[in-house]
């Protein structure tokens, strides 16, 4: 890999440590790196800011407003859209870090892209009706490698362990399966999104959620590109930990422009 890549990074709509984060990007190092943060983020993309990205990373969420008790979601703009398509349609990569998956709640092409949906409230996904969906912070567990072959899981151990925030969601479509994880996908193991939005935290009274799939990192193709979806990530240990720098290296470097 040469030092002239370029390596778009999103960010913001979901609050995480700057710092720390700063940190992970300083450790590609062989990524030229811009950062833009939401709502500014949305608006550079659609004047063409991913165009000359050799890969994006997005770590953003955006899309919604909480407040009060209460949620309200907005799709992006028809040019950020466009953009977005016309950079995998080129070929372009892309990783998508842990909360990315609950971004853009009224773009249904967002959640086929990425092959899964957060929901912060009951509603659609895949043309199916579900319920909010769960998180879990802090949970210790292993991750578990699928596929060894696979260049992003190359250099990684057959299982490391995690401390990380958990998602109980729906997922779907055809993908390349890459880590497990070795936790119960259950209602019992997760919390209610759309009550710790109504300011009940850490509650799933009421809440009958089905169990989930165990899969917590996949691969699949978006038009003429890629995607790596990953969903660990939450915060500063997650940021340090080395098997998830290996990981997301590799996974950069995989999807990225040829």
């Amino acid at each position: 890999m040469t030092d002239t890549r370029r390596l778009l990074v999103l960010s913001g709509g979901h609050p995480y440590e700057a710092e720390p984060f700063a940190a992970l990007l300083a450790s590609f190092d062989s990524w030229t790196v811009t950062h833009l943060v939401h709502p500014e983020a949305e608006a550079a993309v659609a004047a063409g800011a991913a165009s000359e990205a050799d890969a994006i990373l997005f770590y953003d969420m955006p899309g919604y407003e909480f407040g009060d008790g209460k949620m309200t979601s907005r799709p992006p703009s028809w040019t950020y859209r466009r953009a977005i398509a016309d950079y995998f349609g080129r070929g372009g990569g892309a990783v998508a870090m842990h909360h990315a998956i609950a971004g853009w709640a009224e773009w249904p092409e967002w959640a086929d892209m990425l092959g899964g949906r957060f929901l912060y409230q009951p509603g659609t996904a895949n043309g199916e009706s579900h319920l909010d969906s769960g998180y879990r912070h802090d949970v210790r567990y292993d991750a578990v490698v699928l596929d060894p072959k696979h260049p992003v899981t190359a250099g990684l151990p057959p299982r490391f362990s995690l401390c990380d925030e958990l998602y109980l969601a729906p997922g779907w479509g055809a993908v390349t399966p890459l880590l497990r994880a070795d936790h119960a996908f259950v209602r019992g193991n997760f919390y209610s999104a759309a009550q710790a939005v109504a300011g009940r935290m850490f509650s799933n009274s009421g809440w009958d959620h089905r169990p989930e799939s165990d899969l917590i990192a996949w691969g699949k193709p978006i038009g003429a590109g890629r995607l790596i979806y990953l969903q660990p990530g939450d915060g500063p240990a997650a940021y340090a930990d080395p098997n998830l720098r290996r990981f997301l290296a590799n996974a950069l470097a995989d999807v990225a422009v040829s």
